[in-house]
């Protein structure tokens, strides 16, 4: 049996053990020693970016917003999507974890820091969002901890809360998407998008294509048209 590899470790914000691991190929994050994600899951990711992007056109440059770098599958699918003239932020509240997509992970998201498109925000994406002012993103993707209920990190709160998704909802253009990830399905969560002005979807999400069942959600706004 190949050996499980520990090939770096941090700490979160809150103090918890935070690490990068590698077995037999694949990689994942861990909190506290429970796996958060790995590379051989990666199909609601690649959903998330699908759901936000749908509005982008390729041809009018559009400003996208990735909260979250993680393994970068997401990042990967929306550069997969978006034209060329495309501009995509990865906001990253970790910054260990953007040095280990360049140092551990070249061969298998890594390199896409380097596309041109790309820029990096180290720090919190909610203050990432709110420096963008209104009306600048065609698209926003939150990956961020496991979904609207569930927190690892507190802070984290106040993105969902009613302020929270006033804020996103300001920061899209006309009829742009904001796209959340969520572990485990959030109904409550829905209301609060459409109670925030979003025309809302939820969608059942794999974690991959031999899962038996849906464990996951992404829950989709649209802003309205004016």
């Amino acid at each position: 049996m190949k050996p499980t590899r520990n090939l770096a470790e941090t700490r979160t914000p809150d103090g918890a053990r935070f690490s990068l691991h590698e077995h037999d190929g694949q990689y994942s994050l861990k909190l506290n020693g429970s796996q958060l994600m790995s590379s051989g899951w990666t199909l609601s990711e690649a959903m998330l970016a699908d759901a936000a992007c749908r509005c982008c056109d390729k041809s009018r440059s559009p400003r996208v917003l990735v909260g979250g770098l993680g393994l970068g599958f997401s990042l990967k699918r929306v550069l997969e999507l978006v034209g060329k003239s495309a501009k995509v932020c990865v906001a990253e509240l970790i910054p260990e974890v953007i040095d280990w997509n360049r140092e551990h992970l070249g061969d298998l998201n890594g390199a896409l820091l380097d596309d041109q498109r790309v820029s990096i925000f180290a720090g919190d994406v909610y203050d990432c969002i709110m420096q963008s002012g209104a009306s600048y993103y065609d698209a926003i993707l939150l990956d961020v901890d496991n979904g609207p209920a569930a927190f690892v990190q507190s802070d984290n709160a106040r993105l969902y809360d009613e302020n929270g998704l006033a804020m996103v909802y300001d920061s899209l253009k006309e009829r742009g998407h904001a796209a959340f990830w969520s572990a485990d399905p959030e109904p409550g969560f829905f209301r609060q998008l459409r109670k925030a002005g979003f025309d809302a979807e939820e969608i059942e999400a794999k974690t991959h294509e031999r899962a038996k069942r849906a464990a996951n959600r992404i829950y989709v706004g649209e802003r309205r048209a004016m």
